[in-house]
């Protein structure tokens, strides 16, 4: 399952979860990009419900597609993860330190009430 859904001009909420296949994957990253269009010092909120990775074929299409998502990345300023799983919190906050312009926090699944706070607060 993976769905997006924009919030004002600024703020894409995304829910993530199961297995994604290649289809799959381009359809996501079709949608990702769609939503972002226009965006311009965004936020995201990002919760990943029931992670599994990928499938080869997923991350072949994502890896194809990277000249795009990069364009996507540098829509946004912060993004908000919300996971159960430990390891997807850590990897996420990662993230944020690999990739320049982008504030990455990752939160609990019963802290959905601080990452919309975080995600409001002046940069």
């Amino acid at each position: 399952m993976f769905h997006v859904e924009r919030k004002g001009d600024d703020r894409l909420d995304i829910t993530f979860g199961g297995k994604l296949d290649s289809e799959a994957m381009r359809a996501a990253l079709d949608e990702l990009i769609a939503q972002s269009e226009g965006i311009e010092h965004g936020r995201m909120l990002y919760r990943v419900e029931d992670f599994h990775l990928p499938t080869l074929g997923a991350i072949g299409i994502e890896m194809s597609r990277l000249p795009g998502l990069f364009r996507f990345i540098g829509r946004f300023d912060r993004a908000a993860v919300i996971a159960g799983q430990d390891w997807i919190r850590r990897a996420s906050e990662l993230e944020g330190w690999l990739i320049p312009g982008l504030t990455i926090k990752a939160f609990g699944p019963d802290e959905g009430e601080k990452a919309e706070a975080w995600l409001q607060e002046a940069p």
